[in-house]
């Protein structure tokens, strides 16, 4: 039986761990042939090595998703390497706590250069050459700050609702090319990142506001992700879909109606 990405070559970036990770060896399972790319190629390394060790198609490569030149390079390698590229999931990303009164100047900028930037350079390189075979699934990763006010999270939720709204744009604008865009916005999952960032009283709030109240698995990522790249979302173009245990939808939540 053949997989819903049989066939397909998919750039996977900051897949050297967490939702990354996953999103690479699920695809993989789904016979996608995956270049995990990651600033930590070492990381990337590892990721690849389990992918190939299951019996499936997967290398490392290093990439700075800032710099033109290494995603050009990335793009390259996939070329060379599987053939042309049908999806790109742009993964990689950095995140930042602090109080908007404490929040330098630099954080607001690293964290549109890495997040919204970064995005946008990838998807344009790689829209560039999906336009020419005139179709492609391209994914961003958004996050819910994009969508409402956390504590803590202006320079981070400046980029990711960036995302949101390039997404929307990008849709419109690559339509034309049989390329679909879409993002996915994360509520809290149980990642690396999460653990080191989450202190006890900002995990006990997640649990109390989330309607079904955990976090998430990058498993559960990994599969929103697999069916926007797949030819079952053949329609849907400018959507975000948010992952996140029902936390963008709820209100107030009593139990005592």
């Amino acid at each position: 039986m053949q997989g819903r990405l049989e066939g397909k070559v998919v750039i996977v970036t900051g897949a050297g761990n967490g939702i990354g990770a996953e999103t690479a060896r699920r695809f993989a399972a789904e016979g996608a042939a995956v270049v995990a790319a990651d600033l930590d190629e070492s990381a990337a390394r590892v990721v690849a090595g389990e992918i190939a060790a299951a019996g499936r198609r997967a290398v490392a490569c290093h990439v700075d998703i800032r710099e033109p030149r290494l995603i050009e390079a990335m793009l390259a390698f996939a070329r060379e390497t599987f053939g042309p590229l049908d999806v790109l999931i742009n993964n990689a990303g950095l995140g930042a706590q602090k109080h908007f009164l404490e929040t330098p100047p630099e954080t607001l900028r690293t964290m549109l250069d890495v997040n919204l930037v970064g995005t946008f350079l990838c998807a344009q390189a790689g829209a560039r050459e999906m336009a020419q075979r005139r179709r492609g699934r391209i994914v961003n990763f958004a996050s819910h700050s994009g969508l409402l006010g956390s504590s803590g999270r202006a320079a981070y939720a400046a980029a990711k609702g960036g995302i949101i709204a390039m997404t929307r744009v990008m849709a419109v604008d690559l339509a034309e090319y049989g390329i679909t865009v879409n993002a996915i916005a994360p509520g809290p999952i149980d990642v690396p990142r999460s653990r080191r960032q989450h202190n006890e009283e900002r995990r006990t709030a997640w649990q109390r506001a989330v309607p079904l109240g955990r976090y998430g698995e990058p498993r559960e990522v990994a599969a929103a992700a697999l069916f926007l790249a797949s030819d079952e979302a053949s329609y849907v173009t400018g959507q975000t879909l948010a992952v996140d245990g029902g936390f963008t939808a709820a209100g107030l939540r009593v139990k005592q109606l």
